[in-house]
């Protein structure tokens, strides 16, 4: 039997049906007639996917998000990039290359939000590893937006190793972590790879030591460390304000 994995929530569903992305089935609730359920039938109708409205209580049972808003669809397991993918990207003669790299993130809904805010940051592609971490599940996708059809995740065994063929590639990796200078007196522009840790522990140790250089965004109150989402978000947009400051 085939397996599925499902995206809940009326916008991560539009913009996954808008992205063009595969779509066995969508389960709208039963005389519902949100103006975007009514939208989402129609793309769903479009690509040939087919539609199925169902009882509330049904999508309650599928839901593991808990706040589904009337449409459950369902996908074929996510397929993750490669590496490889990322790095052999066509390149922007106006945007230089910018990659995330998640070391060890546990929390979904954080993994959710970083993906939303790569999307908006113009991130072309995030890293994670295969093991002892967040992959991308419905909660993500949900929190993600949307973003997940646009910002493709890639899958790797040893995130030290990646940072390795990182460099090769021309990239400065750059690790989120308070022993690193502050953000706003460092130079970020050029092809950057930001690599943020996980929560609680922060960057791992041989991670930390494999960063060409750390930076860290200055904390003025008592307490000195953001959530991870957070403090991957002020720092992806760092590096577009420098981008942009002279546009």
């Amino acid at each position: 039997m085939d397996r599925y994995d499902v995206i809940e929530g009326r916008q991560p569903v539009i913009e996954f049906l808008k992205a063009g992305h595969p779509v066995n089935k969508v389960l709208i609730a039963k005389g519902n007639t949100h103006r975007a359920l009514q939208q989402i039938t129609a793309l769903a109708k479009e690509q040939g996917a087919a539609v199925q409205e169902v009882s509330k209580e049904q999508l309650d049972r599928m839901s593991s998000t808990g706040n589904h808003q009337g449409v459950i669809a369902q996908i074929a397991a996510v397929e993750y990039a490669e590496l490889d993918d990322l790095l052999s990207a066509p390149r922007d003669p106006e945007w230089d290359p910018f990659l995330l790299v998640l070391d060890g993130l546990q929390d979904p809904h954080n993994l959710g939000s970083i993906l939303r805010s790569a999307e908006a940051a113009r991130v072309s592609g995030v890293i994670i590893p295969k093991r002892r971490a967040v992959g991308v599940t419905p909660v993500v996708a949900k929190v993600s937006a949307g973003a997940l059809s646009y910002v493709p995740v890639a899958r790797v065994v040893n995130i030290a190793r990646t940072i390795e063929q990182l460099k090769e590639a021309g990239f400065w990796v750059v690790g989120a972590d308070m022993d690193g200078e502050s953000c706003y007196s460092q130079n970020l522009k050029g092809p950057i790879a930001l690599v943020i840790g996980s929560e609680g522990e922060g960057l791992s140790r041989l991670v930390k030591e494999n960063c060409d250089f750390l930076t860290r965004i200055p904390m003025l109150g008592q307490i000195n460390s953001l959530n991870a989402g957070v403090a991957a978000a002020v720092l992806m947009f760092e590096v577009v304000r420098q981008r942009t400051l002279d546009r």
